[in-house]
């Protein structure tokens, strides 16, 4: 596809006028007091954020990173299938997609890609298709007919910048991405990544929470950027303050009588020197009387509380599982509740629609998977699979609740066996029916072994009624 200069030129300007624009609308955020007070300004927040704030937070700070990490990590947990069949014989397309799966480690790359999406306005999953040796054919349309998918490489909005445009209204791809400007690290160009020009058919392009455009998203980490700012502040603050309040300073109280000389005024300097650097613990001094400064160490937790049920409250993330262990264990149940149904939505709103179907089409489109014969589905692991403390809790409730049901006779009067199995302990019917199928071979086994002692007592009486003595 031919592109002019006009089109090259163009894409560029609007894109000025949009950082223009934004920087304008930045520019207006924190002011009150007819502008007389500029709050993000006396309070150490930037007003305009670029993606190496947000990349550089992620790197360092904990909090940030686990925003990022906590829903993604748990969004791709276990293995993702594609479902075309209800037969147990694998269709073309299943046994396709595992080993498709399998070969590239799509899922480690798919992570990736979400994390990286999360950072910016949006990210990229580069596709090296065999269809062209050169780097000069990336930059053209994907040929037709079917290829081998090589390699995929999540890439972010710094590494991949769109150079170009589709700027023709009467194009269906009117306002997308028709050229990138890819950055590709290779081990054998050391530090110095390789650039690409690469064409849209061979880019997964993915953005979350769109607005008004398709193209570019909301990063994670911008509505919650001044509580990370503020989160800094506090703890580092609340540690400067234990290392300089905790072990308080001294002060000298010289005797009215006494004249102390310089030697021992540099004596006594040259002590206290080395017992603040821990070099020294005892001071020998005379004249004059230290005396240890008040400590001033005040408790964040409830300041460092308050920033995080903000963030709690904008990500969604229960604060007990944004701060605990990875799988919320440390949660509530109402907690562990919430986040299932978190994950479970991004599971079918995003990860699904903006990742593992469009790379299945692209895949389909080039010949790389086989076309779907009819509608297939996303088929993830259960999030809702209770773990071995949820079961050990489960099995505890439900035997406490079946002593109570068995310790009177009336309880099987009022409600049946099957009914109290099904509406009180929550079973289904497979279940149901293994219980009765144990309970009646249990049965029959104590009726066998009854027979069978019965049987024996009668031999045993025949014998006496023979003989009259039992030897």
């Amino acid at each position: 596809m031919a592109t002019s200069k006009k089109e090259t030129t163009h894409p560029r300007l609007q894109a000025l006028g949009a950082l223009i624009s934004r920087a304008s609308l930045m520019s207006k955020l924190g002011f009150s007091y007819n502008n007389a007070r500029d709050i993000y300004r006396a309070l150490g927040w930037p007003s305009v954020l670029t993606y190496a704030d947000y990349a550089a937070h992620f790197v360092r700070q904990d909090i940030a990173k686990a925003i990022i990490d906590r829903p993604v990590n748990a969004t791709w947990r276990g293995t993702v299938d594609l479902l075309e069949s209800d037969d147990d014989d694998e269709t073309a397309l299943e046994k396709a997609w595992k080993d498709l799966y399998t070969d590239l480690n799509l899922k480690s790359k798919f992570i990736r890609l979400d994390r990286l999406v999360g950072l910016g306005r949006y990210g990229v999953l580069f596709l090296g298709f065999n269809d062209t040796s050169e780097r000069e054919g990336l930059a053209l349309p994907v040929s037709s007919g079917r290829h081998k998918l090589m390699y995929v490489k999540p890439l972010g909005e710094e590494s991949a910048q769109i150079s170009t445009w589709v700027t023709k209204t009467s194009d269906e791809r009117y306002g997308k991405p028709l050229l990138y400007d890819c950055l590709i690290q290779t081990p054998s160009q050391g530090d110095s990544p390789v650039q690409l020009k690469v064409h849209y058919s061979r880019i997964l392009h993915v953005a979350d929470g769109l607005m008004e455009s398709e193209v570019e998203g909301t990063p994670r980490l911008e509505a919650v950027f001044n509580r990370l700012l503020d989160l800094e502040k506090i703890i580092g603050g609340s540690a400067e303050m234990f290392w300089r309040g905790a072990r308080p300073g001294y002060q000298g109280k010289v005797d009215k009588e006494f004249a102390m000389t310089d030697v021992a005024r540099d004596d006594l300097q040259d002590q206290m020197d080395e017992y603040e650097h821990n070099l020294r613990r005892l001071l020998v001094n005379e004249g004059v009387e230290l005396s240890p400064l008040a400590m001033q160490v005040a408790d964040p937790s409830s300041h460092v509380n308050i920033q995080l049920e903000m963030i709690s409250a904008v990500t969604g993330i229960p604060k007990r599982i944004l701060v605990g262990s990875e799988r919320g264990e440390l949660a509530s149940s109402e907690d562990r509740g919430e986040w299932r149904e978190l994950i479970q939505t991004r599971r079918e709103e995003h990860a699904e629609q903006n990742i593992i179907r469009p790379f299945v089409s692209m895949c389909n489109e080039y010949g790389v998977l086989p076309e779907p014969k009819e509608e297939y589905s996303v088929q993830w692991t259960d999030l809702w699979a209770p773990g071995e403390l949820e079961k050990a809790e489960v099995g505890k409730a439900r035997s406490m609740a079946l002593k109570d049901y068995g310790s009177s006779p009336t309880n099987q009067d009022v409600v049946p066996p099957e009914a109290f199995y099904k509406f009180f302990l929550g079973l289904d019917e497979d279940q149901i029916s293994l219980i009765q199928e144990m309970r009646d071979a249990q049965i029959a086994e104590e009726e066998a072994d009854f027979a069978a002692v019965g049987q024996g007592e009668g031999v045993v009486e025949k014998k006496v009624s023979e003989e009259g003595v039992v030897e």
